[in-house]
């Protein structure tokens, strides 16, 4: 037996040689391609991209921000709910569309466009994805994605109403995100906010929680430990032992250890009532929370809007009723009455501004995603009485609401909030700086060699072209959507004195390229939004390209008119091209520009179709940033 044995593992000669050439061809490979086998050893940074926003604001810069400092956090109160029984109570009922129809409704309680409902599930407008579904793994990747790119560290799951905790959209939630931290989406970590007292429903949901993620370990790579500990904003008072129960007993003394506990405290006025206490929401100029020793505070929240007024002293009330706190209303200058006012983040601007004073450790966002609301007639209000005619507790218009995820209704302002965020977030952050340009390099087109050695590499995720096909809320909308085809992960440009080269590539073999709307790259030669379409003055591939590529010029909209020829070659799952610099800008000056892939998008002249369909590199409306400077 022990001779057997060594014959089995002696390596005949020929066995060696077959090895060899195989690490030969690896070798091979590993020249041809350098830039994908480096690229899935590296992470994409959102730190290296910008974007301008509709309103002509430019996201922070480095220059601006400075470096990255890694104490400091961002949270942000994120809604799980749009599921279940909450998404099957009754078909879409847009408040926008009820108020732009019916605008007597406002003031009639009765009207017919309200159906007769007290409660129910309402929607102040509608989201860019659509009235989606918390379990729709297609819009869980994308927010995945958009919070990553923001900086969000931590999603904060609203479990505050009864004892439910949302189980079916949670547990999707962590197995998509999980996924897609394997494709390289640093993720924000996961935690939860349970009932604003120490009640039989907080008990009832931390043991809940304990029992099926925490004590299991599931999805343990998500969790936000705070000071050593899973975070949880909850009340640990009502974790008490039960004479004559020891199980039970137990139980609760390991929940009570296992967890750092911030209790959340629910009112926009009063502060901490103890030092260990979190705010999820607060009038300007907020509190810090959790004092520290060194004087500073752990926490502080900044709200997009806040359903309080003067009337209600400061405290929560119908959102709906006159003189609430909406997106523009700041403390120093009161309400903004311009028609398009609520686009300019005047009161999440304040707030962020009172959190820059504060500098904390967390910063809390309040929010990316709630969307709907109920339409009460007899809740009480802190005021002592019901707003009549109805109240609209946390949500009702474009004004008097809180969520950042983009509006659909908004056209391609839809985003302004959420890149407002992205900027502020950098200012409280930092931000890591990119790698200089390497020297000058001329290509040969159709070679595929020589790119190991061109930097930066703009990275962007793999695994982003899944398919949707998923229910909306209600019975009868069901979401699909196929667009996703070539998934780009990695981009580089060159340049010598004659030419500019780009080279990008895909997970998989290009599609071929008479597919419509196929691999474009969209070129900001200046960096100035008022120039060609949304900035982009020069589109390459928007007209299928045949032995060379057309490029375009912008006529200052989605008009393009042609500018010249680029030669390009495609090979397997890379493609470069070589575009004349002197169609770029002035061969004797740097190049300074903004760039973009994309694949398939759907509607033309659109921005905000970035965000949905087919897939870009980098998201939504961020561009790549190429500047020899």
């Amino acid at each position: 037996m022990g001779d057997e044995k060594v014959e089995i593992y002696k390596k005949p000669k020929s066995m060696e040689i077959v090895n060899k050439m195989k690490i030969s061809l690896l070798y091979a490979f590993a020249l041809l391609y350098p830039s994908l086998t480096h690229c899935q050893l590296q992470s994409v940074n959102s730190d290296y991209w910008t974007a301008t926003d509709a309103l002509g604001r430019k996201t922070t810069d480095f220059n601006t921000a400075g470096a990255s400092r890694s104490d400091k956090y961002v949270g942000i109160f994120y809604l799980t709910w749009h599921t279940d029984f909450m998404a099957d109570f009754s078909p879409v009922l847009n408040i926008r569309e009820i108020l732009e129809k019916y605008p007597e409704a406002e003031r009639d309680v009765d009207h017919p466009a309200w159906r007769g409902i007290d409660g129910g599930v309402f929607w102040w407008d509608e989201p860019i994805f659509g009235y989606y579904r918390t379990t729709d793994d297609w819009v869980l990747r994308r927010h995945a994605e958009m919070l990553a790119d923001a900086g969000v560290d931590l999603i904060v799951m609203d479990c505050t109403n009864g004892t439910i905790t949302w189980k079916s959209a949670y547990t999707r939630l962590l197995k998509v995100w999980e996924q897609a931290r394997k494709d390289g989406v640093k993720t924000p970590r996961i935690a939860f906010i349970l009932p604003f007292l120490p009640n039989d429903n907080g008990l009832a949901s931390i043991k809940e929680l304990y029992r099926d993620l925490y004590k299991p370990g599931l999805h343990k790579d998500l969790w936000f430990t705070w000071k050593g500990k899973p975070l949880i904003m909850s009340y640990f008072e009502m974790l008490t032992d039960v004479p004559g129960d020891p199980a039970e007993t137990q139980l609760r003394r390991e929940i009570k250890e296992f967890f750092t506990f911030r209790p959340a405290q629910p009112d926009y006025v009063n502060g901490p009532s103890r030092n260990d206490q979190w705010a999820w929401l607060e009038n300007y100029p907020q509190h810090g929370y959790v004092k520290k020793e060194d004087g500073g505070f752990e926490e502080v929240t900044v709200g997009v809007a806040q359903n309080a007024s003067d009337s209600s002293g400061g405290h929560w009330h119908a959102f709906n009723a006159p003189g609430t706190y909406g997106r523009s209303y700041t403390k120093a200058n009161g309400q903004d009455t311009r028609p398009d006012a609520y686009l300019y983040g005047l009161n999440f601007q304040e707030q962020w501004n009172r959190a820059f004073e504060l500098d904390p450790e967390v910063v809390f966002i309040t929010e990316w995603n709630e969307w709907v609301a109920g339409r009460w007639l007899t809740l009480e209000l802190p005021i002592g009485s019901p707003y009549k005619p109805f109240g609209f507790i946390d949500l009702y218009t474009a004004e008097k609401s809180r969520d950042i995820e983009p509006v659909k209704s908004w056209g391609n302002k839809g985003d302004v909030y959420y890149l407002q965020m992205i900027s502020n977030i950098r200012k409280f952050k930092g931000m890591k700086e990119q790698e200089v340009p390497s020297a000058p390099q001329s290509f040969r087109i159709g070679k595929f060699e020589g790119w190991q050695n061109v930097k930066p590499e703009f990275r962007h995720y793999k695994g982003n072209t899944m398919a949707r096909n998923h229910k909306g809320q209600g019975d009868s909308l069901i979401y699909t959507n196929n667009t996703g085809r070539n998934d780009i992960v990695l981009a580089k440009v060159a340049r010598d004195k004659e030419y500019v080269y780009f080279y990008v590539e895909t997970v998989s073999n290009l599609t071929p390229n008479t597919d419509p709307k196929w691999m474009r790259l969209f070129i900001d030669t200046d960096r100035n939004k008022n120039t060609g379409w949304e900035g982009y003055d020069l589109v390459v591939n928007r007209l299928n390209p045949g032995k060379t590529a057309v490029i375009e010029r912008s006529k200052n909209d989605w008009r393009w008119e042609k500018a010249g020829e680029a030669q390009y070659s495609v090979l397997n799952n890379g493609m470069e091209l070589r575009i004349p610099r002197a169609l770029i800008g002035s061969k004797e000056n740097k190049l300074d520009i903004e760039f973009k892939w994309s694949d398939n998008m759907q509607e033309d002249g659109n921005i905000m179709d970035f965000y949905v369909n087919g897939d870009v590199a980098p998201g939504g409306r961020f561009n790549f940033v190429y500047d020899e400077n």
